[in-house]
């Protein structure tokens, strides 16, 4: 054990010096002869060429029409596939390390693991979206801003809002949410939080299965206008399609999950619509419990491999039982559920509905990365295409996050970008066939971060 702990401290250390010394490349380089998916919509441009110089795009075009600089290096991307990095809406990191999951596991350690692991599979922000308590978040965030730290970059809603005893619902979690029973205790905890400088406002609204109130339109009411007040966004965790209307008269700005209790009708998409709000589907947890078999995703070569690149042997094996020991009633009931929320998606896309990445990353087993990666899955099966699926993980969930030099490789915006050796657009899993990972115009070093997650095991 002391060995392990050794290893591991050194292999951190240098993850944390790599990161702090690495520096862009002197000058301007050349990447050439990719098919380019943009991740705004537009159609591929094959034979693509994009100029990076300071850690920004400076020309993206067709192979003949951009031309290096004197001096400009060149990197040769003929056969491959480049789209922009992942952004994630919804995730919790560090609570699981292993196979423990619990409040004891919220260190610095844990949490920068579940950060470059996202970053492993592709994931280049995260937003961690009501579980923070304490400074930890807010120090992590601002060491990232500083260049000292590396990982996915963090967002943080800090600590979420909710009627008493209605917070997120896993016992590691409890105690941490504001717990608010009255318009102006729900005030006073948005203010509290525009002064640490969250990037959104979070709050559950439904009663968590009947074990707590619900928290009441004056109070939900409340928080959305004084988030407003300060230029926050407010996120709803919602169940009940009663609640769900509500919230969007009230002015939510996005919804952390579908609606539950049945399938979102045409006059609640219409309202989505109308009103702008931004729609997480949130399918990847819920489609776990469909399975009363090994899923043929978990063995997905690409997922596989990644999954093993990073997460312990005895969490891989544990994932795996539980989809052979679920009984088949349970998996059948599950799949009634799941089919629910995959009409309500599908009538959003038909709509035009705002739909972005939010995948809930970061529940036990439901690790950094992989839960992203499969969401995408999940997405396309549930009738998006996969065009659809990258604008969402892409440029959608950038505007909603406001992150505006993001989630498209154009002119103008941060050279953040994946190298895939497989077309997307021919079979969303492809997203998986990762080959370099470039952020602010320099390959990550992803020998380091599976090096840094191998060394705890």
């Amino acid at each position: 054990m002391l060995c392990r702990a050794i290893a591991f401290a050194c292999v951190a250390l240098l993850t944390a010096t790599l990161v702090a010394q690495q520096v862009r490349p002197a000058g301007p380089v050349l990447f050439e002869g990719a098919l380019l998916i943009a991740g705004d919509g537009r159609a591929p441009l094959a034979n693509a060429a994009f100029l990076v110089e300071d850690g920004t795009i400076r020309r993206v075009g067709r192979r003949d029409e951009v031309q290096a600089p004197a001096g400009a290096a060149r990197v040769d991307l003929s056969g491959k596939v480049v789209m922009p990095v992942l952004i994630n809406a919804h995730g919790h990191p560090g609570f699981q390390k292993g196979l423990t999951f619990s409040r004891d596991n919220y260190t610095r350690e844990t949490y920068l693991d579940d950060l470059h692991r996202a970053a492993y599979f592709g994931v280049r922000v995260v937003l961690s979206q009501g579980i923070d308590a304490g400074d930890l978040a807010y120090e992590i965030r601002r060491d990232q801003q500083r260049g000292l730290v590396g990982g996915a970059r963090l967002l943080t809603a800090g600590r979420g809002i909710g009627a008493p005893n209605a917070g997120p619902g896993a016992a590691a979690f409890q105690g941490i949410a504001y717990e608010v029973t009255t318009p102006e205790a729900g005030r006073a905890a948005v203010r509290e939080l525009a002064a640490k400088n969250v990037d959104v406002v979070k709050v559950w609204v439904d009663d968590r299965g009947g074990r707590a109130p619900r928290l009441s339109p004056p109070v939900y009411r409340a928080i959305i206008d004084e988030a407003h007040r300060h230029g926050l966004r407010v996120n709803a965790h919602v169940f009940y399609h009663d609640d769900a209307v509500d919230l969007v008269d009230a002015g939510v700005d996005g919804f952390a999950h579908l609606v539950r209790d049945r399938e979102m009708d045409e006059a609640l998409v219409a309202a989505i619509v109308r009103r702008g709000v931004y729609v997480m589907p949130n399918l990847g947890a819920a489609e776990r419990g469909t399975h009363a078999g090994l899923p043929p995703w978990f063995e997905e070569p690409g997922l596989a491999t990644l999954l093993r690149d990073t997460v312990p042997a005895p969490v891989i094996a544990r994932m795996r039982a539980a989809f052979t020991s679920r009984e088949p009633a349970a998996a059948a009931a599950a799949r009634e559920r799941y089919a629910v929320l995959q009409r309500s998606l599908r009538r959003l896309r038909a709509a035009g509905a705002r739909i972005i990445l939010g995948s809930d990353t970061g529940l036990e087993d439901h690790v950094f990365g992989h839960a992203e990666q499969r969401e995408l899955e999940a997405m396309v099966g549930a009738g998006m295409t996969p065009a659809q699926a990258i604008v969402a993980a892409t440029s959608g969930t950038a505007e909603y996050l406001g992150l505006r030099d993001m989630g498209v490789v154009a002119a103008g915006k941060r050279a953040d970008f994946l190298v895939l050796g497989a077309n997307p657009l021919d079979d969303i899993r492809h997203t998986r066939r990762i080959e370099a990972i470039y952020v602010d115009g320099r390959a990550l070093d992803r020998a380091a971060i599976r090096a840094r997650l191998r060394a705890g095991e």
